[in-house]
Parts: C-alpha cells; sequence; structure tokens
C-alpha cells in the first residue's frame, strides 16, 4: 500500500522535531592557517639580550619558554647538538617552521651576543615548532609578543662584562683553492670569567651567517662539542665528545681549537683528547691530538 506523499512529509518533519533523524550540521567556518615561522633575529640592548621569532598568518596561541638540561628532538626523542653553558627552550603551538617549498627559517644560526650565542630548531612536528637558545650564561628573562608583525619577544639578561676574543674557523674557499690560511679567526663577546670556555663555545655554536656567505665553516670533525677543558702549567687539556673522525682528511678541528686556546697568554701547550680521553702524547710539552684526528 502507497502512503502519500504529504503523510510521508509530515512524518518526517515530526522525526525532525523529535530529534531521531540527524540534521546535517552547517559547513564549518574556514579553519585558521597555522602560523608560519619566518624570521629568527636578535641584538643586543643595555644589560639584555633580544631574540625575535617572527610570524606570518598570526601569532601561535601558544608559547612556552623554559630552561632545559639538554636538548632533544620533538619527534625522535633524539639529543640535538647545541653550544653553550645553558639552554632556554622555546616552543610555539599551532606554528611551523615549514611551507610548500621547505623550510622557511634555518635550523641553525649564530650570534655574537653576550649572552645568546645560538638557535637551534628541535621540532617543526604535528604543529609544534621548537627551538632551543644556547648561551653563555643561565639569567632571568622575559617573553612578550608584539604585532604588525607577528612576533614573540624572549628578552634575556645579559648585565655581564664580557670581552672580545678570537675564534678560528674553516675556511672552506681558501681550502678548496689551496691557499693558506686554511682557518681564519673572527671576534666573539666572551665572559670575562672563563674566556677559555667562552671561545670554544663560540667555536661550536658555528660562524655567524655573514661569514658564513665568506666561506667560513665549523670543521667539527664528527665531534659534538667539548668537556673537561683545563688549563695548567701552560697546558689546556681539553675532551672531545660526541665522535671523533677526521675521514681522512689534513684539516681537522684541531685546527680551529689549537689557534683558538692558544691566543692565551697562559697556554703554551694544547692536548686534544678524544671522547674516551686518549691523545698521542698526553705527557710533556708538545701539542697532541687523538689517533682519531689524524689522516
Amino acid at each position: 500500500m502507497s502512503v502519500p506523499v504529504s503523510l510521508m512529509v509530515s512524518l518526517l518533519a515530526c522525526l525532525v522535531a523529535a530529534g531521531a533523524v540527524p540534521v546535517q550540521a552547517a559547513a564549518p567556518a574556514a579553519t585558521r592557517a597555522t602560523p608560519t615561522l619566518v624570521g629568527i633575529r636578535a641584538a643586543h640592548h643595555p644589560g639584555f639580550d633580544r631574540i625575535v621569532f617572527e610570524f606570518e598568518g598570526g601569532l601561535p596561541s601558544g608559547h612556552d619558554a623554559r630552561y632545559v638540561t639538554k636538548l632533544v628532538g620533538d619527534g625522535s626523542g633524539l639529543p640535538i647538538r647545541i653550544a653553550g653553558r645553558a639552554i632556554l627552550q622555546v616552543g610555539f603551538t599551532p606554528a611551523r617552521a615549514h611551507d610548500a617549498q621547505g623550510t622557511t627559517v634555518p635550523r641553525r644560526l649564530a650570534f655574537a651576543l653576550p649572552n645568546v650565542m645560538t638557535a637551534v630548531r628541535s621540532g617543526d612536528f604535528e604543529g609544534v615548532t621548537t627551538y632551543g637558545i644556547g648561551l653563555a650564561k643561565k639569567t632571568p628573562f622575559h617573553v612578550s609578543t608584539l604585532q604588525g608583525p607577528s612576533r614573540v619577544v624572549i628578552d634575556i639578561r645579559a648585565a655581564f662584562p664580557t670581552v672580545q676574543r678570537q675564534v678560528f674557523f674553516f675556511d672552506r674557499d681558501n681550502f678548496v683553492d689551496n691557499v693558506e690560511p686554511f682557518f681564519r679567526p673572527v671576534l666573539r663577546p666572551v665572559l670575562a670569567s672563563a674566556p677559555a670556555t667562552g671561545v670554544l663555545d663560540r667555536l661550536f655554536a658555528g660562524p655567524l651567517a655573514g661569514e658564513k656567505s665568506d666561506g667560513l665553516r665549523l670543521l667539527r670533525s664528527h665531534a659534538r662539542g667539548f668537556a673537561d677543558l683545563v688549563v695548567t702549567g701552560g697546558v689546556a687539556r681539553v675532551r672531545l665528545t660526541g665522535g671523533c673522525n677526521s675521514d681522512g682528511s689534513t684539516v681537522t678541528v684541531a685546527g680551529e681549537i689549537m689557534p683558538t686556546l692558544r691566543q692565551f697568554s697562559n697556554v703554551d701547550v694544547v692536548k686534544i683528547l678524544d671522547p674516551a680521553g686518549s691523545t698521542e702524547s698526553p705527557a710533556g710539552d708538545t701539542d697532541s691530538i687523538p689517533a682519531c684526528l689524524e689522516p
């Protein structure tokens, strides 16, 4: 038996009103684009260093900054190499550091400021972007936001005395052209109370963007950093951490470390140790490098 159309319409209307038949929701409004990190810059101001993270597409709705003992990858959980005596980690959500063409900001940046020496990305994963800021010293900080353009601003106290000292980097262009010197110095501010540690921290932070354009590179020879730096009786001893391999090259991280440390009047000899603490000539008054740095 057929049911009159008018009766079917009336029945459907009653079911809808009673909630027995779901009503399709209106299409949601266009979702807000994820803010994209497009710039990182830093500068010194009286008493503090300022590092600025600039975004397109608005500000991330959340940001978090805190000191951590090590920098790890957001997705992998693996440690990430970063120079400095302290690590200030800052995270943005939702945010990304890439677009359809690839990354929108460098993964690593070095700065020649009293406290801020490097910014290293540790995550661009599932809408969360994270950077570690390598510092010369753990000090108080303040986070604020600005519009036009959208920025997260971190002011880090830097009211302490510094001195300018040399840091030697590998000159890739000179090496390719076989024109010495293969290592060239640049100036960096370091803590007046610990200049030897300061210059090696600056070494492993790497060259500035402009210095990279001029051909300078950090030649690590697989080392991730250094430890156990001691200067006694005119001898500086320093142990590489993380790895050590010359890859058969005649130039290694030793060519950067030795002149960087020898600039100090209390250093006559430099002994570089491998991660296990060995070097070719642990005693005596001659420079030495471990076997892993020999070509």
